[in-house]
C-alpha cells in the first residue's frame, strides 16, 4: 500500500493534500508514451478527480481519493511510470530540453544520458538516502534551453575546437536559483562516471549528517553540502573517487546562441527531414483525462508514439509528417487545446492555491483562470507575458523571475476579500519590484490588462528605436 507521509511526494510515498492524496509521477526528460497515457488515465478515472497536472519539472501529479494499492503501484512499474527499483523512484528528477534529439540547434542528443542515469539509479540503491529533491539536468544546447532551470547538477553542452563537451554546473545559490557554470569540461563518455561520483560523495555526506544528528527530519539538500564543504573541497573528494582531475578548462561563462523558453509553442520543423513537432498550450498545466487520452492517441496515430512535457507546464507532440499537420491541429482544437504562443495561458503559472495547499492564502488557480479569460477578451498579446500566481512567498510554481508576479498575502479578517502583493520585472526580491503592497484579487484582471498593454507598448517603442538607429547607422555609412 502506498505511504502518504512524504514531504516531497513520489508514487511510493505520496502526501495528503486538502484535495486528496497527491502522488508525483517522475518522468525522465518529461517523456510519456501513448501506452503510459492509457495506463495513467485508467487510474485517474477510477480513483482520481479526472485531472492530471504537469509540474514545473516536467513531471505529472495526480490526486486520488485513497492511497494506491500495491497492485496499482506494480502496474505503474510495469509501464515504467515508476522506477523498477522502488527505493530510488523519488530520485528520478532528470531534466532535459523538451526538444532533445529533435532540435535543429542542438549540439548533442542528451536522451541517451537521461536513460543511462536512470539506469544508474536503478542499480545503486545506496543512493536512496538522498533528498528526493536532488535533481540532474542535461542541456544539449537546444533552442529550448533548460540549463537555467533550478537543478542541483547540470551538464550543458559546449563546442570547443570543433569537439563537443559538457560544462559542469552546480547549484551554488539559494532555492530557485540557476546552477552556476564551473568552466570544467567533461567529455560525453565521462558524464555518467562523473555524475556517479558527484552523487556518491553527496551520499557519503548525507549518511554522515544523518548519523551525527538523529533528530533530522529530512536528508540535507545538495546546496547544504556545497555550503558546508565548499565547492573546492567537494570537487577534491569527487576527484579522489574518480582517480583523475576535474580542473577548470573554460571561462565560467560562455556566449550562448539565441535560446528561448516559449518558442516551443506552435508548429516547428525538427532536425529530422520532413518531420515537425507541435507545442500545445496546457492551461495552468492542468489537463483532463480525456485530453491526455486524446493527445496520446494523436501521438500514436500521427507522431512518434510519445508526448514530451515541458518545465513550462506545456506539452509537445513530435515526429509529425507535414501532410498530417493540419489534421492534428484540428484534432487538438477539438480537444479544446491551443497551439498559439499568444494564448494567455502559454506563459501563466500558478501554484495549487489554498484549495490544495495549507500554506497558500489565495485561490491562485481560480484567480489565474479569471485573468486569462479577461486577457483573451480584452487584449491581443504579441508575445507571451509570463504571469506568476503564488499563494504564498514560497514560490513553488515558478522559481525564476517573471514579468508580473502576484503573491497571496494573509488576511487579518478571514471574511475580507483576498489580496495579492504585485511585482513587476526585476527588483530587490525574487519576485521583482513591488508596485502594490495589497491589491484585491477581484480587481486583478483589469490591472493585468493594463500592465500587459504597457509591456507591449514599451517593447514596440524599443524595437522602433532599434530599427531607426539601424537605419541611421546605415545612412551614415
Amino acid at each position: 500500500m502506498q505511504s502518504t507521509t512524504a514531504i516531497c511526494p513520489s508514487l511510493f510515498n505520496a502526501t495528503t493534500a486538502q484535495d486528496g492524496i497527491l502522488s508525483r509521477i517522475r518522468l525522465p526528460a518529461g517523456m510519456i508514451t501513448s501506452t503510459q497515457c492509457e495506463a495513467l488515465v485508467q487510474v485517474v478515472n477510477q480513483f482520481g478527480n479526472g485531472e492530471i497536472q504537469i509540474t514545473n519539472r516536467a513531471n505529472l501529479q495526480i490526486r486520488t481519493s485513497q492511497a494506491l494499492s500495491l497492485e496499482i503501484l506494480q502496474d505503474f512499474q510495469d509501464y515504467a511510470l515508476a522506477s523498477s527499483n522502488a527505493k530510488i523512484d523519488g530520485l528520478r528528477n532528470i531534466m532535459a530540453s523538451p526538444t532533445a534529439g529533435i532540435d535543429i540547434q542542438a549540439k548533442i542528443n542528451t536522451i541517451p544520458f537521461v536513460k543511462q542515469w536512470n539506469l544508474y539509479l536503478v542499480n545503486h540503491s545506496e543512493l536512496e538516502i538522498l533528498s528526493n529533491k536532488f535533481s540532474v539536468c542535461f542541456d544539449g544546447g537546444e533552442t529550448i534551453s533548460v540549463c537555467d532551470r533550478p537543478n542541483d547538477i547540470c551538464f550543458a553542452a559546449v563546442e570547443v575546437n570543433g569537439k563537443i563537451y559538457f560544462n559542469l554546473h552546480l547549484g551554488l545559490g539559494d532555492r530557485g536559483e540557476s546552477p552556476s557554470a564551473l568552466g570544467i569540461l567533461i567529455s560525453p563518455n565521462q558524464v555518467i562516471e562523473v555524475l556517479g561520483a558527484l552523487a556518491e560523495i553527496y551520499r557519503d555526506y548525507t549518511e554522515q549528517k544523518l548519523n551525527q544528528n538523529h533528530s533530522l527530519t529530512r536528508p540535507p539538500r545538495f546546496r547544504e553540502l556545497l555550503k558546508d564543504l565548499g565547492v573546492e573541497r567537494y570537487l577534491e573528494l569527487v576527484e579522489d573517487k574518480l582517480g583523475y582531475s576535474l580542473s577548470p578548462s573554460l571561462p565560467s561563462t560562455l556566449p550562448l546562441g539565441a535560446r528561448s523558453s516559449y518558442t516551443h509553442i506552435g508548429i516547428h520543423a525538427q532536425r529530422q527531414s520532413g518531420l515537425f513537432y507541435i507545442g500545445v498550450v496546457i492551461p495552468l498545466g492542468r489537463i483532463t483525462h480525456r485530453q491526455l487520452q486524446g493527445l496520446g492517441d494523436l501521438a500514436k496515430q500521427y507522431g512518434g508514439g510519445a508526448l514530451r512535457l515541458t518545465p513550462w507546464q506545456n506539452m509537445l507532440i513530435t515526429d509529425i509528417a507535414e501532410a498530417n499537420i493540419e489534421l492534428v491541429t484540428q484534432e487538438l482544437n477539438d480537444l479544446g487545446l491551443s497551439i498559439s504562443v499568444n494564448n494567455p495561458y502559454s506563459a501563466i503559472a500558478a501554484c495549487s492555491g489554498y484549495k490544495g495547499c495549507k500554506a497558500a492564502f489565495t485561490d491562485t488557480q481560480g484567480d489565474a483562470k479569471k485573468v486569462a479569460t479577461y486577457l483573451e477578451n480584452c487584449i491581443k498579446l504579441d508575445y507571451p507575458i509570463n504571469i506568476h500566481f503564488s499563494g504564498c512567498d514560497k514560490s513553488c510554481a515558478q522559481h525564476h523571475p517573471s514579468d508580473i508576479a502576484l503573491v497571496g498575502i494573509q488576511r487579518q479578517d478571514p471574511n475580507s476579500p483576498e489580496v495579492y502583493r504585485v511585482y513587476v520585472g526585476d527588483g530587490d526580491t525574487n519576485f521583482g519590484r513591488e508596485i502594490y503592497a495589497e491589491y484585491a484579487a477581484k480587481d486583478l484582471p483589469a490591472l493585468i490588462v493594463q500592465l500587459s498593454q504597457v509591456y507591449q507598448n514599451q517593447r514596440s517603442e524599443s524595437n522602433l528605436f532599434k530599427n531607426n538607429k539601424a537605419k541611421n547607422d546605415k545612412i551614415q555609412r
